[in-house]
């Protein structure tokens, strides 16, 4: 029997959804296996500095000298920690105002020239805050704080901060957005105020859009390379003031992978640094993941 020009159509339309269908498992599974590769290479390469450096050392030393067969990792580990936090607590609050402003106080007119611009930051790149930062912050914070150089936690988590408000800025606005209207109109209704509306009903609702914001910021914070390596003054010891130049572990793999033979201890340590990295990264997304499930609860 004859097949109709209907049938025809509706057989192809089957089979190109079935060819884009396993185009799009393709392009997941080779994804998934590029990302695994790179996750058990440097696990790989990392682990291997513990036939050399005792875990203890490397993860509770501050004691960090090539030259001398000394790699220990903990001051980068913790200004790694400190300028993620610095950085949170310098921008979150700036993020989260912005927010709110272009979410539930700006005109339409001008919420429409400040998003663009607001995402017009993650394009920047990151070495040209890091110039900026070089030439322009590091020098203020030097004379108006009276201090030696410049560098340091201070100057890296200012940078950071900055780097951090579109993240913050959009995916929370977005969260406070999507909070049904009806709840902000019965706030009203009973007779609360507008900031008590957007205190009280609107950013408890959007708490967890809020929170996953700040998640990834942290995540894109504790990354950054670039822009903290120029401002934090890569000097491998533990810091007792926001002003003391220290490191972080990307800034410390910037500086010395161009220095290290591949195979050796030294190698294998930046190797496990990077790790380190993956780990605090995949920690930060498992939570997002954790967060954005309850949400949807």
């Amino acid at each position: 029997m004859p097949t109709t020009a209907a049938e025809r159509e509706h057989r192809r339309k089957l089979a190109y959804d079935r060819y884009v269908r396993y185009l799009f498992i393709a392009s997941a599974s080779l994804m998934t296996i590029i990302i695994l590769s790179i996750i058990v290479f440097v696990g790989q390469q990392g682990l291997m500095t513990f036939k050399e450096v005792s875990p203890l050392e490397f993860f509770l030393s501050p004691k960090w000298d090539p030259t001398e067969d000394r790699y220990g990792a903990l001051s980068f580990i913790l200004g790694s920690l400190y300028v993620t936090v610095l950085a949170v607590l310098f921008g979150a609050p700036l993020g989260l105002a912005g927010a709110i402003f272009m979410a539930k106080i700006a005109p339409a007119w001008l919420r429409e020239i400040m998003r663009p611009a607001t995402d017009l930051y993650v394009a920047i790149p990151s070495v040209v805050y890091g110039y900026v930062g070089l030439t322009v912050l590091v020098p203020f914070i030097r004379e108006f704080f009276n201090v030696s150089t410049g560098f340091g936690l201070f100057a890296a988590s200012i940078i950071l901060a900055i780097m951090i408000l579109p993240t913050i800025i959009s995916i929370s606005e977005d969260a406070i957005r999507a909070v049904p209207k009806t709840l902000e109109e019965a706030s009203l209704a009973l007779g609360a105020t507008r900031w008590q509306t957007i205190a009280k009903v609107l950013l408890p609702s959007a708490l967890p859009g809020i929170l996953t914001a700040i998640i990834l910021a942290m995540a894109r914070a504790i990354g950054e390379t670039m822009a903290v390596q120029m401002v934090i003054g890569n000097t491998p010891q533990m810091v007792t003031s926001l002003f003391m130049p220290t490191s972080t572990l990307p800034s410390e793999i910037v500086v010395e992978m161009g220095n290290t033979p591949f195979g050796s201890a030294w190698g294998n340590s930046l190797f496990l640094m990077a790790l380190v990295l993956v780990l605090l990264s995949l920690v930060m997304i498992l939570v997002i993941r954790q967060i954005a499930a309850r949400r949807m609860v």
